[in-house]
């Protein structure tokens, strides 16, 4: 991977390593509320960490929650303050999730990098990052596995496919979660059989459809009211609405073998990232359809990778990874210990998040995360243990 020193146990603690390697990093240090306006995470991250959420109620009946992550926190706080860009932000404290085997707190610590329109300089700036603090945090990295996506390149190839807008949608929300992405591949390439599958209420399956939708939605809002579900509870009417009228669109259209044919080639292309390039314009030459400037960025984005000394062939691309927050647009990417599928640090790309939490302008932002919890158990078990 990156040129670095041999790992030792830190000088000074995970504290100290951290506010250098901040600093040296020009990131500025931002502490955001642990108790966070509930909305943003609900409307923005996704259904994988909305199920995870702790939710409560504020003074005023407002629906907070304890925080989950920090990227959306990170930019309301940058959106209120109103700071000039460029910018970078360093975080480092608790988050919480509902998780099965690991406790529900732990420690998180990043960086959010926001308003450099160098886009491949700031993402491999973003994964230099991120491999640099592992190493200062006295990971070594020939014990790491780094794995890289692109978003982005999954959306070219759905436009160069020419594929329905309700279907692109829907591939697009599955991207991140390879089980569902190939169930939802299925579902396309069996057309109607999903829909005859179909466990809706007779009523509601009967309203599905887009001439009825103001019916939909009426329908929706009294199930719900009747049910008592609260405001908070994840959708709003409108929302389940549309969700099931472009369902039932979906169910009941077939996608064509040969363009399934393309998809599923792109999707199980894996390889190191030195490699990855050139298959790409491969296959894209091969089925004659035009990536354009996501495989130019792409490209560009492993140039500017290898100009800060990042070993390309030690890093995996797979076309079919994404991560399970559904505010990433581009670049994702997790480094994980050998062998693992816990990711020890993992970010990527998010250019339309700003704008959805109400900035007035869009804002390019790239940013990761390290799992402190996860990286104390293997650099220091007897501390983690304690």
């Amino acid at each position: 991977m990156a040129d670095a020193p041999a790992p030792s146990r830190p000088a000074g603690g995970p504290e100290a390593v951290l506010a250098d390697f901040f600093a040296r990093r020009g990131a500025v240090p931002l502490d955001a509320p642990m108790l966070q306006p509930a909305e943003p995470f609900l409307d923005a991250a996704g259904d994988a960490l909305r199920r995870r959420i702790f939710l409560t109620k504020g003074d005023r009946g407002e629906t907070l929650c304890l925080r989950p992550e920090f990227t959306i926190p990170v930019c309301l706080a940058h959106i209120a303050e109103a700071k000039s860009l460029p910018r970078a932000y360093g975080y480092r404290g608790l988050v919480f999730r509902q998780r099965s085997d690991e406790p529900a707190e732990f420690e998180q610590a990043g960086i959010e990098d926001f308003g450099d329109a160098d886009t491949a300089g700031a993402d491999a700036r973003a994964i230099g990052g991120a491999l640099e603090a592992l190493a200062a945090l006295g990971l070594d990295p020939a014990g790491l596995d780094l794995l890289v996506g692109d978003q982005n390149l999954f959306e070219a190839l759905l436009e160069a496919l020419d594929l329905p807008a309700g279907w692109q949608r829907r591939l697009l929300r599955s991207f991140g979660d390879e089980a569902r992405l190939q169930a939802t591949l299925t579902a396309l390439a069996a057309g109607g059989a999903a829909g005859r599958r179909s466990r809706l209420d007779p009523e509601i399956a009967a309203l599905a459809k887009p001439e009825a939708r103001p019916a939909l939605e009426a329908a929706i809002a009294a199930r719900m009211e009747a049910a008592g579900l609260p405001p908070f509870s994840g959708r709003t009417p409108a929302e389940v609405a549309g969700r099931l009228i472009e369902k039932r669109l979906f169910a009941a259209a077939g996608l064509a073998p040969q363009a399934l044919a393309i998809l599923q080639d792109f999707l199980g292309l894996e390889c190191p990232l030195s490699e990855a390039g050139r298959l790409l314009r491969a296959k894209a030459d091969e089925a004659e359809i035009d990536l354009g400037r996501a495989l130019a960025l792409f490209e560009a984005r492993n140039a500017a990778l290898e100009a800060a000394g990042v070993d390309l062939a030690a890093i995996r691309y797979r076309a079919a990874f994404g991560r399970s927050l559904d505010y990433y647009t581009g670049v994702v990417f997790e480094a994980r210990a050998r062998g693992s599928v816990l990711p020890l640090a993992g970010g990527g790309r998010y250019d339309r998040l700003l704008m959805l939490l109400g900035a007035e302008a869009p804002i390019p932002a790239v940013g990761f995360s390290l799992w402190l919890d996860r990286i104390r158990q293997i650099v220091d078990p007897q501390e983690a243990a304690r």
